[in-house]
């Protein structure tokens, strides 16, 4: 599958997320719940991260160009960037109705009603969240995957809810409702700050996972068995691609034909254990000095 054919997940999103807006918001004016509240506004980020989306994955399925040799794949982390920032304005949002509530309680009405409704609507978000994680994954899109996480949230935010609003309405403390409301904001400011420093991670060329770089490790450990040596690996994500770079030291009578051979079968062996990797092999003398003087960033000057 193309990075095009996403799109079609960032459609499905939309979709699910004007559904559930409309649904919550019946359910909100149903009951007066402030906490019902909170769970539709949350529902509008889920839009504006759906279409924020929908744009980076059509920017970063554009094929590399002379500006942007190496594809526009980063274009991702600025849609799950995005959605963090408006996951913080709507936990404000929420915060403040909330606070307000706790000082002017309001009695709820037809929440039985109310709440039915909302529970539809956490039904279509969970279904959407399990198709855009499996999706994401497979095909390693991190916008595909923030989005999957944050309908994900939404779904136990919804839950919360319900159960809060249903208590504060079967007991008649109606400060639960708020309270509720209160921990919903707080849930919702996590999953922000893991989207932005996730996101932050990605713009700031970080390394692949561990468990990759273990992959990359292991798969070279034959080559040092038979003579060879390497050092200043490097690696980094964007989007859903990985870049993986390292110095391979080969005896210095080898000819030119042979090096280049060795070093496919290296690039080959790295790209099965970490799929989507473009390799980069710089082959170096391993009797020559200057070879082992440029292992790290400091001495490549």
């Amino acid at each position: 599958m193309s990075s095009i054919d996403l799109k079609r997940y960032a459609w499905l999103s939309i979709a699910a997320a004007l559904a559930t807006i409309l649904l919550k918001g019946v359910a909100w004016w149903m009951t007066g719940s402030v906490g019902l509240l909170s769970d539709a506004l949350e529902s509008f980020v889920n839009l504006a991260g759906a279409l924020m989306a929908l744009a980076m994955l059509t920017l970063a399925a554009m094929p590399a160009d002379a500006e942007h040799a190496h594809g526009h794949g980063k274009a991702e982390y600025f849609s799950s960037a995005f959605e963090g920032f408006l996951i913080f304005a709507a936990a404000l949002g929420i915060a403040y109705a909330a606070f307000d509530r706790l000082l002017h309680p309001q009695p709820l009405e037809a929440v039985g009603v109310g709440l039915g409704v909302s529970v539809l609507a956490s039904l279509i978000n969970l279904l959407t969240a399990r198709t855009l994680m499996t999706i994401g994954r497979e095909h390693h899109s991190i916008t595909l995957e923030a989005d999957a996480h944050h309908l994900m949230t939404d779904v136990w935010t919804s839950a919360g809810v319900i159960v809060g609003v249903g208590l504060a309405w079967l007991s008649g403390w109606l400060w639960l409702d708020p309270v509720v409301a209160l921990l919903v904001a707080a849930n919702i400011l996590w999953t922000g700050w893991r989207l932005l420093r996730r996101s932050a991670d990605g713009l700031m060329d970080a390394s692949l996972p561990p468990e990759q770089v273990a992959a990359i490790e292991s798969a070279l450990v034959d080559y040092r068995r038979q003579g060879l040596d390497y050092h200043a690996l490097r690696t980094r994500q964007a989007g859903a691609s990985a870049f993986v770079s390292l110095h391979v030291l080969v005896p210095g009578a080898w000819s030119v034909q042979t090096g280049h051979d060795w070093a496919e079968r290296i690039e080959g062996d790295i790209r099965a254990a970490v799929p989507r990797a473009h390799v980069t092999v710089h082959l170096e003398p391993m009797e020559d000095p200057r070879a082992h003087a440029d292992q790290s960033l400091e001495n490549l000057e």
